[in-house]
């Protein structure tokens, strides 16, 4: 996740103004460990998802460990608005994975499932820990979030949130942003500082549950 230094997580909608060449660095590492990306379906729409864009170069340490060249996506979305003719679904080197509820949109399931694995995890709203067991079904052994803040609550909220890695940008937005992680109540998980970066006045961190 990235945060300007009044707590912002977008400019305009979107996170990208924040970042800079250092966070673009740290964000493509991360997706080069991971065997899946979980995004919630309001990110995949506001950021423009697509497939990942690994490099070659990251593609073969990949394939050495033993995972796919590429991470497969994952979407949380309980309407199933989501549309199935960009470039996330027919660019993908698999089929992304959308994790819904039993009473998602008939008509908007189909046109899924046509390019996509969809699984339910949930009646009424999206159980995290089923999601969770549906990724490790098809491999998943590291899960990377991008959030959106929502989900990322939900994640905090259950005990699920192993590591965080933050960009904090020198940078003050005010307006109305959301911050990194929002639930309905609070919930205090203490985390330990595992390694602090620089970069023309961006920290990047990271921290690992205590």
């Amino acid at each position: 996740m990235v945060a300007s230094l009044d707590g912002a997580t977008t400019i305009e909608g979107r996170s990208g103004g924040l970042g800079g060449a250092a966070d673009k660095e740290v964000f493509t590492a991360l997706r080069a460990v991971a065997d899946f990306i979980l995004v919630g379906a309001a990110t995949v729409r506001s950021e423009g998802y697509g497939p990942p864009r690994t490099p070659e170069s990251r593609q073969r340490e990949r394939l050495a460990r033993g995972q796919a060249a590429f991470p497969r996506i994952a979407v949380v979305s309980r309407s199933l608005d989501i549309d199935p003719t960009t470039t996330m679904f027919t660019e993908a080197a698999e089929p992304p994975v959308i994790l819904t509820v039993a009473g998602a949109d008939g008509g908007r399931r189909t046109d899924l499932e046509a390019v996509a694995d969809v699984v339910e995890v949930g009646e009424g709203s999206v159980q995290i820990l089923r999601a969770i067991d549906a990724l490790a079904e098809r491999g998943a052994r590291v899960i990377l979030t991008e959030g959106g803040p929502t989900l990322l609550g939900q994640i905090i909220a259950d005990g699920l949130l192993d590591e965080v890695d933050l960009t904090l940008a020198p940078t003050l937005v005010a307006g109305a942003s959301k911050r990194v992680a929002l639930s309905p109540s609070d919930t205090v998980r203490a985390m330990s500082l595992a390694h602090l970066w620089e970069s023309d006045g961006v920290l990047l961190t990271r921290y690992v549950r205590v």
